[in-house]
């Protein structure tokens, strides 16, 4: 059974090329729609969807892949850990190429010899504390509340096994917050949201009525293949034809109104809300984050290291804050291509699979 090509029926994309064109015609201006999530950035680009709607819709590209708004203080802290000889640093690949303020990554420092390791899951951490019970085991998690619920799910399995040198460092990000602190910015300007499909699993599309209410801009969750994307685009054009702004559901097969309400339960078992977080591009952003609550304590890392951390520095050429926030393109960074690329990057838009730099560099450049 194939589960792809029907949403990559080409008459299908057709079909909604010409409906959404005709009824931007209707409306008299084209629409700014910004993608939150990085994986939608990556299929538009991708298929080509940004040229099949070319002059009707423009996409911005939006804050939504978890390696590209880590802040640069959190890597100097991954990087602080992964240089102690009493420990073991574990996190995603992504995260492994991220230069720190001194232009360094965790991949650099495992080919210097420091123990850091790239995990598929998160509770292969567990297995590796079983096996090195002389170190202290950190798992670095990242992302937004598609991979909370594993880490709450390590953190309670590392307490029931009674794993004393395992710990996390949580970085894990809020969208709701997030996409409400930028709407509340002067500086960004679009019409609609398509909503993350991957978040929206896990959360449902209740937290976002709120931001609707208080903004009166339609969200409309998407999935991530072309006609998925076109139908998410179309459902746009048709609630501001009716004068509408509501949260509306394209990709009903995977995601409903309430979210996964076990997974739910185990981030609110496991986790709090931090009162500020600080976002790449963003600054401190008011209750966007995660942090291990005070009956998990034991297992969380900010407070079982010190760490003394060198002063931040950000690349002065480079633009990925402005790039996560939605005001500028990758390729009016004078750093991409040539220095910054996948295999040498200076900043985080390019290192992820989500990031729009990455995106731009495999399905936009016009030199070979």
């Amino acid at each position: 059974m194939n589960l792809v090509t029907p949403y990559r029926e080409a008459d299908a994309i057709k079909r909604l090329q010409v409906a959404i064109k005709k009824a931007i015609e209707v409306l008299g201006k084209p629409l700014r729609v910004m993608e939150f999530c990085g994986g939608h950035t990556h299929a538009i680009m991708k298929h080509g969807i940004d040229q099949l709607l070319e002059g009707y819709v423009k996409f911005i590209h939006g804050p939504g892949c978890p390696v590209c708004v880590l802040p640069m203080g959190r890597v100097d802290l991954a990087l602080a850990l992964a240089e102690r000889e009493d420990v073991i640093l574990c996190t995603y690949g992504d995260v492994m190429r991220v230069p720190g303020s001194k232009r360094k990554s965790l991949k650099d420092l495992r080919a210097e010899g420091k123990d850091v390791r790239s995990l598929y899951s998160c509770l292969d951490a567990l297995r590796i504390a079983e096996e090195s019970p002389q170190k202290n085991v950190v798992f670095f998690a990242i992302g937004f509340e598609t991979t909370t619920p594993q880490t709450a799910v390590l953190i309670k399995k590392a307490r029931d096994m009674g794993l004393k040198n395992l710990s996390v460092v949580s970085n894990h990000v809020l969208t709701p917050e997030v996409l409400r602190y930028l709407l509340e910015g002067p500086e960004l300007k679009v019409d609609a949201i398509i909503g993350p499909g991957h978040v929206s699993t896990i959360i449902g599309t209740l937290p976002y009525e709120s931001v609707v209410k208080t903004h009166s801009k339609p969200i409309v969750i998407s999935g991530f293949e072309p006609l998925d994307l076109m139908q998410a685009v179309y459902m746009i054009v048709r609630q501001f034809l009716e004068g509408r702004a509501l949260v509306e559901n394209q990709y009903k097969r995977a995601v409903d109104r309430e979210g996964n309400t076990k997974a739910l339960r185990l981030m609110e078992e496991v986790f709090e809300v931090r009162e500020s977080f600080e976002c790449r591009g963003l600054g401190s952003v008011p209750r966007s984050a995660l942090k291990i609550r005070s009956e998990f304590e034991e297992f969380d890392a900010e407070r079982r290291f010190s760490f003394k951390l060198p002063v931040r520095r950000e690349h002065p050429s480079c633009i990925c804050g402005e790039v996560i926030k939605g005001l500028a393109e990758p390729t009016q960074c004078k750093l991409f291509g040539d220095p910054c690329n996948p295999s040498n990057p200076v900043g985080s838009c390019m290192v992820s699979s989500e990031g729009a730099c990455n995106a731009y560099y495999r399905y936009k450049r016009t030199n070979p």
